[in-house]
């Protein structure tokens, strides 16, 4: 910017004393050129302070630009930033397959999220959930279509809470397949996605029929293995039925690498499986498997080495963490209709509102189920409808029940669900009998009707 005097001394309107007359196209000419040559000078003058400021950032350029490319605008992650710097992804010898183990995983992640900062924010609570089934088509007419809506259930639940979300429907290790399947998938995950601090397996089965509930991650801070279960149960009554392993959560840490490989190597990779299988069937008289499964292999290990596992593993009793369908379907006309009181009462929960600003209401709602009480006998939503012994794909089922029960089950369970999702989307199943009738959401809350 120039002084004011000096913008007055060139003004147009000023005139200045002339000595000598000289032509006026010369005279106009040297004003041109000095103000040319004076503006220049200014220019030059301004960049000279600048070039010669000091820099108080220490950060080489190169750095200073890679950290500013890592960062993404806000607080979202920087999905198009991955630096040059080698990580444990370079290393020729990194094997993702369960047969494999991985040494010094901690290091290995903490590297991966600090050449990865805009990922660091938040990593304490990212989840990626990780689900499948199997890679042929189902045997059952309609197991195809059972499994779908189960995929459908996980990502709708997903999207409400900004999980990830993996299907699977490979054997990742041939050997590795039936419930065991699961094992190698979680591995994978954990090294394809070392921005999350938790994976969690979620059987092909298992339906979310409260898409309000959120994990409640800050409980389990001391734990890296998170499964429904009872002590009692497996100190006591030595049941084969005192966990299950078809719904976990396991954090991605070393610890948790260490303990798949033993876990894994009581399956078929394991040179003793054979063995396994009788040694499980003598220690819980109620097992039903000859063979080695999963379930049996976790609570043998809690059982025969409490001192060293049970500490890390949190054994998830009081709410429905995954709950036995066959005690819960009959509860949802109770639970919907408790539910629909709540909100007769309260204007502020039945209001139309975004899908994504569904957890607010969530909170909201807690105030008025502090008298539902959790698990079995109670009003509250349950977390996760896990439909053990029903095997949609295959058609197969527990003896005591009918296969038309199981699938009559499934659809009532995906529909009490479905219609916490439509509902944001103006819309309702009036009948949780019935997948393909829906109807209209008035503005606001009507008499009566399946709201889930």
């Amino acid at each position: 910017m120039v002084s004011p005097e000096l913008s007055h001394q060139y003004s147009p309107m000023a005139k200045p004393h002339v000595r000598n007359k000289t032509h006026p196209c010369l005279t106009d000419g040297f004003l041109f050129l000095g103000g040319a040559f004076f503006a220049l000078l200014i220019v030059w003058s301004f960049s000279s302070l600048l070039n010669s400021a000091p820099r108080f950032d220490s950060t080489p350029l190169s750095e200073a630009k890679a950290t500013s490319e890592a960062r993404s605008p806000g607080c979202a992650a920087n999905l198009r930033y991955d630096p040059p710097d080698e990580t444990f992804y370079d290393d020729q010898e990194l094997s993702y397959s369960i047969e494999k183990k991985i040494e010094d995983w901690d290091e290995k992640r903490k590297r991966w999220l600090k050449l990865h900062p805009s990922f660091a924010a938040g990593a304490r609570e990212r989840v990626v959930l990780v689900t499948g089934s199997q890679p042929k088509p189902c045997k059952n007419p309609i197991g195809d279509h059972l499994l779908l809506r189960f995929f459908k259930n996980k990502v709708d639940y997903c999207r409400i809470h900004g999980y990830d979300i993996f299907y699977n429907n490979v054997l990742l290790n041939p050997k590795m397949n039936s419930f065991w399947a699961k094992l190698p998938v979680v591995k994978a995950a954990m090294l394809a996605h070392p921005e999350a601090e938790w994976i969690w397996w979620v059987d092909s089965d298992a339906a979310f029929t409260d898409m309000e509930f959120k994990l409640p991650l800050e409980r389990y801070r001391n734990h890296n293995v998170v499964v429904h279960g009872w002590p009692k149960l497996i100190y006591e009554a030595k049941s084969w039925t005192s966990l299950n392993a078809g719904v976990f959560l396991i954090r991605n840490c070393q610890w948790s690498m260490d303990f798949m490989d033993t876990w894994a190597n009581m399956g078929p990779i394991g040179a003793d499986y054979a063995k396994w299988g009788q040694v499980q069937r003598s220690t819980f008289k109620d097992k039903i498997f000859p063979e080695s499964d999963d379930q049996a292999a976790l609570i043998y290990l809690l059982y025969t080495e409490k001192d060293k596992y049970y500490d890390n593993i949190y054994l998830e009793g009081e709410f429905y963490f995954e709950g036995y369908w066959l005690e819960i379907v009959p509860t949802y006309d109770n639970i919907t209709g408790r539910y629909m009181e709540i909100e007769r009462r309260v204007r502020t929960l039945r209001r139309r509102h975004a899908e994504k600003v569904s957890e607010s209401y969530a909170a909201q709602r807690e105030q008025y189920l502090k008298e539902a009480g959790n698990g079995r006998g109670s009003w509250r939503r349950p977390f996760i409808t896990h439909f053990t012994g029903c095997q949609p794909c295959s058609g197969d089922h527990n003896q005591m029940y009918s296969g038309e029960t199981c699938w009559s089950g499934m659809v009532k369970a995906l529909n009490f669900a479905d219609n916490q999702v439509l509902r944001k989307y103006g819309f309702v199943h009036p009948d949780l009998r019935d997948s393909s009738l829906v109807s209209p959401v008035p503005f606001d809350f009507p008499d009566d009707g399946p709201w889930g």
